[in-house]
């Protein structure tokens, strides 16, 4: 499950060492440590990373096809944990250092800045493969934080992105060597701590004012 851990201004939250997929549980530990990070005062950032294969696989589809009738509100969730990552009115890091797939990709997106992995582990949007068509708000959420050339293929064409083509398209901001992933996107976030706060919160509100709006719209069409 994820835990919460400090260093100095910065918060690491491991969102766990499987594929740490969206189960109800695991969203809501996520959820948690959020408030934690948004309730604590002076400067901070956050940093979201993981340990071991994955960074995070998605959508847990197992749960999901055990609980149909609850589809709607998982999904809800899911939206709303995309929302409030992309608010958060301190700034975030995603340390990918390992696979980061479908909603996961979504997750990371949804941070301020992103550090992959190099050598190994692929960033994916997979649902074309899959047939599971993008909701109204993921849509939103993909095209807001990418180049429209790299939305339509990752979208379309379902690619599997290594740490160096992540970078060169723009999905992530930097790849660098396996361990120096967890430590590079500490220090970006480090660098940033002083920005936390009213002012942040306005102006990512203000920047993705229609992204947030879709995204916690829960009466449109879902999955």
């Amino acid at each position: 499950m994820p835990s919460l851990d400090r260093q100095d201004t910065v918060f690491v939250l491991d969102l766990g060492d499987g594929e740490n997929r969206f189960h109800p549980d695991w969203i809501a530990a996520v959820g948690a440590a959020l408030d934690e990070v948004e309730k604590a005062d002076g400067p901070r950032a956050l940093v979201t990373a993981a340990t071991g294969k994955f960074w995070s696989n998605g959508l847990d589809l197992d749960w999901l096809g055990a609980h149909a009738e609850q589809y709607q509100e998982y999904v809800a969730s899911v939206h709303g944990l995309f929302a409030r990552m992309l608010a958060l009115p301190v700034v975030t890091v995603a340390a990918l250092q390992g696979h980061t797939f479908a909603a996961g990709a979504m997750l990371s997106l949804a941070q301020d800045l992103r550090v992959m992995r190099a050598d190994r582990g692929f960033w994916c949007l997979p649902e074309a493969d899959i047939h599971i068509p993008f909701t109204p708000g993921m849509s939103a959420l993909i095209q807001s934080r990418l180049a429209p050339q790299t939305a339509h293929e990752a979208m379309v064409t379902a690619r599997r992105y290594g740490g160096s083509d992540a970078a060169a398209a723009g999905i992530v901001d930097h790849a660098v060597a396996e361990d120096a992933v967890r430590s590079t996107a500490i220090g970006l976030a480090a660098a940033q701590a002083a920005k936390a706060g009213d002012t942040l919160a306005t102006i990512k509100a203000r920047m993705y004012a229609s992204v947030l709006t879709t995204l916690r719209d829960t009466s449109g069409p879902q999955l």
